[in-house]
């Protein structure tokens, strides 16, 4: 008969939605653990490291600024024959002034970057993850309701015992 649906398993249909019910507890957890680590990245990178380093080019500007105050004061100075330990402290603090900025460069060239790489990605984690926690549910819930159904209609196809006379 054309009009009868071949049902050979609804167990099947049982495990796969058994089976979706532990993909979306475990998935997303993990969708939401890519999400806070994007922004925690992204946060580290413009607040953290950003503070750190500015925090070390006025460090690092203070001293040089000293360094070129003792080297004013050596070459002022009729006690001291040389000044190349004054020079070579100005210059090791220019070194390090010159790497804090490039260091706070190369931060803002990372922020930058990182933004436009990962908005696309992290745009795509929150798509899913809105579908997983809006769709999926009514997805398991339907796979439910055909179970019900196709055990319902499997039992009204089924031949029911005959009641014995003795």
């Amino acid at each position: 008969m054309a009009g009868q649906a071949q049902i050979t398993s609804v167990e099947a249909i049982e495990l796969f939605r058994a089976a979706l019910i532990v993909f979306m507890s475990r998935a997303r957890p993990a969708l939401e653990e890519i999400s806070g680590e994007g922004l925690r990245t992204r946060l580290w990178l413009e607040n953290d490291q950003r503070r750190f380093w500015e925090n070390e080019r006025r460090g690092r500007g203070k001293k040089l600024e000293q360094a070129q105050q003792e080297l004013f004061s050596a070459r002022l100075s009729q006690f001291q024959d040389s000044t190349s330990l004054q020079i070579m402290a100005v210059h090791r603090a220019q070194r390090a002034v010159r790497e804090a900025e490039e260091k706070l460069a190369v931060l803002k060239k990372w922020g930058r970057e990182l933004e436009n790489r990962s908005a696309p990605l992290l745009k795509e984690v929150d798509q899913l993850h809105s579908f997983l926690t809006a769709e999926m549910p009514g997805a398991i819930a339907y796979l439910g309701q055909v179970v019900k159904t196709l055990d319902a209609y499997a039992d009204a196809g089924a031949p029911k015992p005959e009641a014995k006379n003795p």
